[in-house]
C-alpha cells in the first residue's frame, strides 16, 4: 500500500514527538506500508519546521536524510490547481504521480474531496484503524 503523508502528518509527527503522527510515522518505518513523499513536501515541511518550531538548518537537513531513507522521494512538476492553496495541490500530484492508495491528512481541503483519482483521503485517526497493532511512540 502506497501512502502519502500531508505536510501537517511529517509536522506532527516530528515538530510533536510521542503523538499518533508520530505513530503513523514509525509504521512507515516498520515496512507497514511504502510512504512516498516528494521534494515539494519536504520542502514545504522544513521550512515550516524551521521558521514556526525554530529548527536549525542542520536539524532539519537531519529530518530530510532520515525521511528521505524512509520513503520514496518523488520530483514532481507543479501542475495542478485543484485547491486554492497551492501547497495543498501539491500533496495531490505527489499521489497522483505515485499511482497512491491513499493521502493520510489533516486538512480540511484537502479531506473535503475525500477521493483523487484512484487516491482516497483520509484522516490520521482513520488510517491508524487500518493497524490494530500500532507500534508506541516513544
Amino acid at each position: 500500500m502506497k501512502v502519502v503523508f500531508d505536510t501537517n502528518i511529517f509536522i506532527s509527527a516530528f515538530g510533536i514527538p510521542g503523538g499518533t503522527a508520530e505513530v503513523a510515522y514509525l509504521h512507515a518505518v516498520r515496512g507497514t506500508f511504502e510512504l512516498v513523499t516528494s521534494v515539494a513536501i519536504l520542502a514545504e515541511t522544513t521550512n515550516v519546521l524551521q521558521s514556526k518550531f525554530d529548527w536549525s538548518q542542520e536539524k532539519a537537513a537531519l529530518f530530510l536524510q532520515t525521511v528521505s531513507q524512509i520513503a520514496t522521494v518523488l520530483k514532481t512538476q507543479p501542475t495542478l490547481h485543484v485547491l486554492r492553496d497551492d501547497p495543498d495541490n501539491r500533496i495531490l500530484e505527489c499521489a497522483l504521480a505515485a499511482q497512491a492508495d491513499l493521502v493520510v491528512t489533516g486538512d480540511r481541503h484537502i479531506l473535503k474531496l475525500k477521493k483523487f483519482h484512484d487516491t482516497a483521503i483520509v484522516r490520521l485517526a482513520d488510517f491508524l484503524r487500518m493497524f490494530p497493532d500500532e507500534p508506541s511512540a516513544s
